[in-house]
């Protein structure tokens, strides 16, 4: 079992203000700890459809069937997800599918998993040859300026856009024996 650190700041409560801002409807998600504030706000609110998956390839298909139907939807996932979702990804780009995807990373700072490691160093690439236009933030700081300028980009531009919430950021996860 793995415990994250516990984040200094509240950049889940900025990242959450602007899925308020761009009217976001759905949010799509596998259990994941680095995401576990965003997921709370976005449960708590009755504004949000939030919509527990079992694999992250179906995320891509709810964002694109939310957009098929007038509703704005982002999907979050951890790093090791992205390599499930390389062959859904073509409706995005095929279809001219809004999306925005909030990637935690794994494999980075102080990573106590080797797995992990793989497809962590290989996130961005396959992101961008997949058709995202990808941004990282790396401290809590910039997380307010870089999601709601790719919010809008997404939204406006009809765009697949990945923003990747650096490991160091989200805090390092410790491996914790029961």
């Amino acid at each position: 079992m793995t415990t994250p650190a516990r984040p200094t700041t509240s950049w889940p409560d900025d990242i959450f203000a602007h899925f308020k801002r761009v009217n976001i409807r759905q949010v799509a998600y596998v259990p994941d700890a680095g995401h576990t504030r965003l997921i709370e706000r976005c449960i708590a609110d009755a504004d949000i459809a939030d919509v527990v998956l079992t694999t992250e390839e179906e995320g891509v298909a709810l964002v694109t069937g939310a957009a098929l139907g007038g509703q704005r939807a982002a999907l979050l996932m951890q790093s090791s997800g992205v390599g499930n979702c390389v062959n859904m990804f073509s409706l995005l780009s095929g279809f001219g599918v809004p999306c925005l995807l909030l990637v935690t990373m794994r494999g980075e700072f102080g990573e106590f998993n080797p797995w992990q490691v793989p497809m962590g160093s290989t996130t961005e690439e396959t992101l961008r040859l997949s058709g995202f236009l990808t941004y990282r933030v790396e401290s809590a700081e910039e997380v307010d300026e870089i999601v709601g300028a790719r919010c809008d980009m997404a939204f406006n531009g009809s765009r697949p856009i990945a923003i990747l919430l650096s490991q160091r950021m989200i805090g390092r996860k410790q491996w914790v024996a029961k």
